[in-house]
């Protein structure tokens, strides 16, 4: 019944308020009609009043009418066509004239004339001593342009108009644009006042408007009129609260309102005057009579001790009230018109599946939940929130230590944290919830929390399923390690073939994951001679290290036919096409026969041998075979060259010399280099130091046989 009571009190006030002020623009509009008489007539005042109302009985017309009509006439040219818009627009003209405020006569100005010729937004702003700008009022505006535009620093277009005096019209997308967004045209009209210019006026059209002379000319008379009203102080800002109050709020950029001990509103900020611009001259009014709808809670808040936290009522958000002076009665009122922030961050995250936002206020107790953390916590919305501390009975009892830390670290840390808790519900088991918060400062103390519920359920299956599926991989290459460990050591003990001194060495790729399939091999046969072969499987991992078990013994069983490394290359090139997984390789096959000092050799796509002899090192060139595994029925080409004593030669992979953003050629020519340098010492210490000083960076691994042949 009371708010019924309320909504009729309010109706009826806001119905007499509309009614004053049309009565009083029509007041206005005749005075000027009247004084225009005096001046053409030569006649008193009260003469010209009866002669306009008898010529408005002799024409038919009403008297606001043909005031309308005489002062367009006096105006030396028409505001408009027809007659009948012409006095409409010059009754908006009076009303604009008997507006309180430059807020109001800009909402005036653009529904009743300024919409009719186009126009989508209008600003005015009144000039300071220190030629800035400040916002006076503004109609078909955004909250968040209001509050930008609040203060102009000179040298912008709006300026240049102030100090010209002289309108302008165009495009300048650095303006404001209200509605009328990028590409909008606008107009910037000086406001004058006894012959200076005490501000401006900004009208926005739609983009792609073009306005001629008779819609220029009527949007110039429309904002005249506004210059009186940015002339004088706007009676809106009422009484000033004495220092430091008034000096303290003005320094904010919200809304900020001083209440007295009586109730009454003593101060308005800037922001507050302009949120309030519907209410007539608010300082000197009642509270109730300027928050309608919000004072009993208002009231009840400045009655109670300690800041308090009241969150949105009505229109207004994020509301606090603030006591001043303990038993004085008095209280601060501050409130924003738009969400701020971290409310707009609370929709934001209101949008997102499984994400809660919440909200402590320390000061008032207060806590806010978004819709979904009453989901994630099972709790029925009609019940108060939960405070970040009292989670703890909905919480496994293992997770108590986590939260009680995340709590601590907050309050008496003033850092922000987070933890992943397990919630128990009878519904749906168990959920694990990340926790994210930070605390909230006023100064040094602390005055609040806030921070995001995440139902991270999924995620957590998901890394378990990860790390699962991590520890299977991580047994995976720990296995083809050990295998590729167990058929090629780094370092081993090769059969001893005659006339020859050979040692080999293998290096792991630089990360497991990239246990690779490089392999080598040295066997002697029956007759004396000496098999060397190198090869490398393509790609990492298992397979390739299967690929390289098989190709490798598939050699061993092939050797014992005796036959040339021609014919064993394209015997294993048919190997590797039935191998699982249809692998690819690169190899090179040598047989030595100490008998005669020679060497043959055939190579399937791999780097060439490197000879060195006599302290000179050079590469034996052979014919480019097709790599195994490529073709099937591929024959291999041998070469031949003899070996003298004290030769030394080279069989590697290209592990040892290819390098990242380097040629081939180049890295070649490093290996020979280095291999010249090494004088003199048996095949194992030269097999040590090549793998010491030559190095490539791809990280793959290394396979390298170096053979010495002996003395006679």
């Amino acid at each position: 019944m009371a708010d019924e009571t309320l909504a009729a009190a309010v109706a009826g006030l806001t119905a007499e308020v509309a009614g004053l002020h049309s009565d009083r623009a029509r007041r206005k509009l005749l005075d000027l009609a009247t004084g225009v008489l005096v001046d053409q007539l030569g006649v008193t005042p009260a003469v010209a009043a009866d002669h306009l109302l008898d010529l408005a009985v002799s024409t038919g017309l009403g008297a606001a009418d043909l005031a309308a009509d005489i002062v367009n006439a006096a105006a030396g040219e028409l505001i408009a066509e027809p007659p009948a818009e012409a006095r409409r627009i010059l009754r908006r003209t009076a009303e604009v004239l008997s507006a309180d405020s430059a807020g109001e006569a800009a909402e005036t100005l653009l529904a009743g004339g300024m919409r009719r010729i186009g126009v989508q937004a209008l600003y005015l702003w009144r000039r300071t001593d220190t030629d800035c700008l400040e916002l006076a009022g503004t109609a078909g505006a955004g909250a968040q342009e209001k509050v930008h535009w609040q203060w102009v620093p000179p040298d912008t277009t709006l300026h240049r108009v102030l100090w010209d005096g002289q309108p302008w019209w165009g495009v300048d997308d650095w303006l404001p644009g209200g509605p009328g967004g990028p590409g909008s045209l606008r107009a910037v009209l000086p406001l004058r006042r006894h012959g200076g210019v005490v501000g401006v006026a900004l009208a926005v059209w739609a983009a792609g408007t073009v306005p001629d002379y008779r819609t220029r000319w009527t949007a110039q008379l429309l904002c005249e009129p506004c210059g009186v009203l940015l002339e004088n102080p706007d009676p809106r800002a009422g009484v000033r609260a004495p220092v430091p109050e008034s000096a303290l709020l003005d320094l904010f950029d919200r809304p900020a309102a001083l209440v007295e001990a009586d109730g009454v509103v003593s101060f308005l900020n800037g922001p507050a005057r302009t949120a309030l611009g519907a209410v007539h001259a608010p300082a000197g009014r009642t509270a109730a009579e300027v928050f309608p709808y919000a004072w009993p809670w208002l009231e009840a808040a400045a009655e109670r001790k300690g800041a308090q936290y009241l969150g949105r009522l009505e229109d207004m958000d994020d509301v606090r009230v603030l006591p001043l002076g303990r038993g004085s009665g008095r209280a601060a009122v501050l409130w924003s018109t738009e969400a701020h922030g971290e409310d707009a961050l609370a929709r934001v995250l209101g949008r997102l599946d499984r994400v809660a936002h919440f909200r402590e206020d320390l000061v008032s107790g207060a806590t806010r939940w978004s819709a979904e953390a009453y989901r994630l916590f099972g709790v029925d919305p009609d019940r108060p929130a939960i405070p970040l501390a009292r989670l703890g009975p909905r919480l496994d009892p293992e997770d108590l230590d986590r939260l009680q830390e995340l709590v601590f670290r907050l309050v008496e840390r003033h850092e922000g944290g987070r933890a992943v808790v397990r919630t128990v519900r009878t519904d749906d088991g168990v959920r694990y919830v990340r926790i994210a918060a930070e605390p909230l400062l006023t100064g040094s103390a602390l005055t609040g929390l806030t921070g995001i519920y995440q139902d991270v359920s999924a995620l957590h299956r998901s890394e378990v399923a990860l790390s699962a599926a991590q520890q299977d991989a991580f047994q995976r290459t720990r296995f083809v390690r050990q295998l590729q460990e167990v058929i090629v050591p780094a370092v081993t003990v090769l059969a001893e073939a005659p006339g020859l001194e050979i040692a080999a060495r293998y290096r792991p790729a630089a990360h497991d994951y990239r246990v690779g399939g490089d392999w080598y091999d040295v066997i002697a046969l029956r007759d004396g001679r000496a098999l060397l072969a190198v090869g490398d499987i393509a790609g990492h991992g298992l397979d390739a290290a299967t690929s390289m078990v098989a190709l490798r013994n598939a050699l061993r069983g092939l050797a014992v036919t005796g036959a040339g490394p021609g014919r064993l290359m394209a015997w294993l090139n048919e190997v590797t096409l039935q191998a699982r997984g249809r692998p690819t390789a690169t190899a090179v096959c040598a047989l030595f026969d100490p008998a005669e000092g020679s060497l043959r050799w055939a190579t399937a796509g791999h780097l060439p041998l490197l000879l060195l002899r006599e302290g000179r090192a050079r590469f034996l060139q052979a014919p480019h075979n097709i790599l195994l595994g490529a073709l099937p029925g591929a024959e291999y080409v041998e070469s031949a060259t003899r070996l003298a004593a004290g030769d030394v030669l080279l069989l590697y992979t290209d592990g040892l010399v290819e390098r990242r953003h380097v040629g081939m050629d180049e890295s070649l020519a490093a290996l020979r280099g280095t291999a010249e340098g090494l004088t003199g010492g048996s095949a194992e210490s030269r097999a040590d130091a090549l793998l010491g000083a030559v190095t490539g960076d791809t990280d793959d691994d290394t396979s390298l046989v170096v053979v010495r042949v002996s003395p006679a």
